[in-house]
């Protein structure tokens, strides 16, 4: 099994919605790309264009999982799309991307990180605590998040 994370190609957007399509309704969630799943439809307008980054794990060249790094102010990036298929859950992939993350966002010159996420994906939860991250109240929450985290990078 050949595993690699790249730099996610402009024009991949619709691959990249299948995969987070998957992964959602796996939970029970949805995708909008009216709102909170917006930022996937022009990765080069959302990421790369605003100091961020959105990446791709492949599992022999087939995506599998994703990551976006988009930039915030203040120093501050938020960690969007971190998404697994579930059939590939628990083989230490997580954990791969989320230390890339934490890698490349440092390289992009971020002091701290801030994610959303929603309860039910208590795997991915799971992850980000053992990571260090921590609970934050934010004013305003994505339409499907229901949970806020921050960790200093």
């Amino acid at each position: 099994m050949i595993i690699k994370i790249r730099r996610a190609n402009t024009g991949e957007e619709n691959i990249i919605l299948e995969l987070v399509k998957t992964v959602l309704n796996d939970y029970g969630l949805t995708v909008n790309t009216l709102t909170t799943d917006k930022d996937i439809t022009d990765l080069e307008k959302y990421y790369f264009r605003n100091n961020g980054w959105f990446a791709v794990l492949e599992c022999n060249e087939k995506p599998v999982g994703t990551y976006g790094i988009y930039g915030m102010k203040n120093n501050v990036c938020e960690l969007r799309k971190m998404y697994l298929l579930k059939e590939y859950q628990g083989r230490g992939l997580g954990k791969m991307m989320m230390e890339d993350a934490m890698e490349v966002a440092r390289g992009l010159g971020y002091k701290r990180m801030i994610l959303e996420t929603n309860k039910v994906m208590f795997k991915a939860m799971h992850l980000y605590q053992k990571f260090g991250f921590i609970e934050y109240k934010p004013s305003h929450l994505s339409d499907r998040c229901d949970f806020a985290m921050w960790k200093e990078l």
